[in-house]
């Protein structure tokens, strides 16, 4: 099972490891200046901007660009660069790495923190916008001025440490969520199964966080039945603010578009610990989208994420009560209850090959479908309590 996001100690003997440190002067990419990847090897790294969007980004080769040999196998390399809130590490092939990141904030270092792999993922290959790049979760860090990487057990190729500034916007520190659009005609797939006696919650939508759309590729594909709920977490900092959350969507759908290649942020839909639930994959909040949130089971499923790390913290009073909202509304639309079992076929997981059906949860948690620690075990011993009330918000409509 994979680790979820928490400090860990030093790397175990005998393992093969190598650091990479960034140092941080306040650099920083004027908008539209050329995007990643960057080049640590001729100066400063600086976080630029594509499409004139207030994310600026870079992507640097671990291995080749920061990385120098030096007695006792550590191997370290200080690279001036800009400010940065969000950090990744990115790979190619089958080989699986450990990483760690502290950050320095204000010329001072903290601890470190453990990167989740991320298990989440659009398909089996040559599927839906299948990708052959593997990353961590991206890990928010708050304003920081340095970052440093550990990779333990294995060094695989092109290994990438991802920066990303989100940005600020002055909507980011308001707390009012959009009026709902217009109910657009849809027809096929997309149309949601049916009318729901179950209130919509309040969404926040797309628009909301700061989407740049013109980062999708391609049209949102639609499932033809919903029969699960996943719950996730992100494995990523507890401590944010009410104003920093449209900036880790930001992020993440930055992440997941430019530097994981997937058509559009990974999520169906996120819940902050404030009880605020945010509009994640285009395609129309009522309607049957398929995520990229649980490999194997995407096609079948609608996939909620919570913002944070509950391998340490619980969640929130008000962050469970969003999610009963929320999954009882879409359960609703699915005619469909929360409680209970249901039969489901694997399009292929590190837990069930392709084809094997398996019986699950209506709603579960992501390591009832794949090899992880997500979504906590803080979050996942609250699941039992989170079908009863969902049930009972059924049953009340």
């Amino acid at each position: 099972m994979r680790h979820s996001g928490h400090t860990s100690g030093p790397a175990s003997r005998g393992s093969a490891w190598l650091v990479a440190v960034v140092a941080m002067t306040g650099l920083l990419a004027p908008p539209g200046a050329a995007a990643t990847p960057a080049d640590a090897s001729t100066g400063p790294i600086a976080l630029a901007a594509t499409d004139g969007s207030g994310v600026r980004s870079a992507e640097v080769p671990l291995a080749e660009r920061l990385v120098l040999p030096v007695a006792g196998g550590a191997r370290t390399k200080q690279v001036p660069t800009a400010s940065y809130a969000m950090v990744g590490v990115t790979w190619r092939g089958d080989a699986e790495p450990e990483v760690r990141v502290r950050n320095r904030a204000d010329g001072t270092w903290g601890a470190w923190r453990h990167l989740e792999t991320l298990d989440d993922g659009p398909g089996p290959a040559g599927g839906p916008e299948a990708s052959s790049a593997h990353g961590t979760e991206p890990m928010w860090m708050g304003e920081s001025d340095g970052v440093q990487v550990e990779v333990t057990a294995a060094t695989p190729r092109a290994l990438s440490l991802v920066l990303i500034d989100p940005g600020t916007r002055a909507a980011d520190a308001t707390s009012a969520a959009s009026a709902p659009a217009a109910r657009a005609a849809t027809t096929g797939l997309a149309r949601a199964a049916k009318p729901s006696r179950v209130p919509r919650p309040e969404l926040r939508t797309r628009s909301d966080w700061g989407a740049n759309e013109r980062w999708r590729s391609g049209r949102p594909s639609f499932n033809r039945q919903i029969k699960q709920v996943h719950i996730h977490h992100t494995a990523s900092a507890n401590g944010y603010a009410r104003r920093d959350v449209p900036g880790i969507l930001r992020g993440m759908y930055r992440y997941h578009t430019k530097s994981l290649g997937w058509s559009d942020i990974g999520y169906n839909f996120l819940v902050d610990r404030f009880g605020r639930t945010w509009v994640g994959r285009a395609g129309g909040p009522a309607n049957r989208v398929r995520g990229a949130h649980t490999l194997g089971f995407n096609h079948t499923s609608v996939g909620i994420a919570v913002i944070g790390n509950h391998e340490t913290t619980p969640p929130t009073r008000r962050t469970m009560n969003a999610l009963v909202a929320l999954a009882s509304w879409k359960l609703d639309k699915a005619d469909s209850r929360a409680v209970g079992r249901v039969w489901g076929r694997s399009e292929g997981s590190d837990r069930y090959p392709a084809r094997t059906r398996v019986r699950l949860p209506i709603i579960d948690g992501h390591r009832d479908t794949n090899q992880t620690a997500c979504p906590g075990q803080l979050l996942y011993d609250r699941l039992p309590n989170l079908r009863g009330r969902t049930q009972k918000r059924l049953d009340r409509f």
